[in-house]
């Protein structure tokens, strides 16, 4: 084990999800070693396969390295909601690991490669290290806002605006783990895909891409996102950059 921790730490220490949380607190050596020796394998799971199924039971965190899928509610009528998009360095597991039963299902939209460890190792990590026990409580905010915008989309955006605000997230979100340029990113999501996540059909969103084309405020290229006018975009979409304060170092720990 220690030769594999060895050889591995390097890697770790780049992993996506890493990054996204040492940007709310600095981990050493030691902290990483202790969460890497957490993991119980890496996993890779194909396009449209579940990874949870609303209503099993879930005591998992995965630590997303590569790929997207979404978690979402389905309802008898055959109608889904997609309640938020998974990226790299997103931990699958918030919240369905607290519940006694999931009560979403998450879909890769492609293939998702990912690190995964019991939720009842994490925390027993949190008890021997509780600024772990802080990084959770800090990606669940960091969840709880990003929801909050969603539901601000579906209330009170019109159509157009819930399309620049969501592509400003993306992008912004992507961008927490090096995964965006300044102005530009990969989007890999069908148009059914944001459709489910915006409360539109795939016709009526044609027609509010068409038109963030038309206005000259971003451009497409296969599924490559380039932001024309940034500015403009997020005027257009009311979107707010989320900053999420660094977790406070008590000052008698220096």
């Amino acid at each position: 084990m220690n030769e594999l921790l060895s050889a591995s730490r390097q890697g770790w220490a780049r992993h996506p999800a890493v990054v996204r949380i040492g940007r709310y607190i600095d981990l050493d050596r030691s902290d990483l070693d202790d969460l890497y020796r957490l993991i119980e394998g890496q996993t890779t799971i194909k396009k449209r396969k579940e990874l949870i199924i609303d209503g099993d039971r879930y005591r998992k965190l995965c630590f997303v390295e590569d790929g997207f899928a979404v978690r979402y509610k389905l309802l008898r009528n055959g109608k889904r909601q997609i309640i938020n998009v998974v990226m790299p360095g997103d931990v699958v597991g918030i919240p369905s690991s607290f519940l006694e039963r999931a009560a979403w299902s998450v879909t890769a939209v492609t293939d998702l490669k990912f690190q995964v460890c019991s939720i009842e190792d994490f925390v027993g990590l949190c008890y021997r290290r509780p600024q772990f026990g802080l990084v959770l409580t800090w990606l669940a905010v960091q969840e709880l806002a990003i929801l909050s915008e969603h539901i601000t989309n579906t209330g009170r955006r019109t159509p157009l605006e819930r399309l620049a605000h969501f592509l400003l997230e993306m992008h912004n979100r992507l961008a927490l783990v090096g995964r965006a340029g300044e102005a530009s990113f990969d989007l890999p999501f069908s148009q059914e895909v944001i459709g489910d996540a915006l409360g539109l059909s795939v016709p009526h969103l044609n027609r509010m891409l068409a038109k963030l084309r038309a206005d000259r405020l971003l451009a497409v290229d296969g599924r490559r996102i380039v932001f024309a006018d940034v500015s403009a975009l997020e005027v257009l979409g009311h979107f707010q950059p989320m900053k999420l304060a660094r977790i406070p170092v008590p000052h008698n720990f220096g």
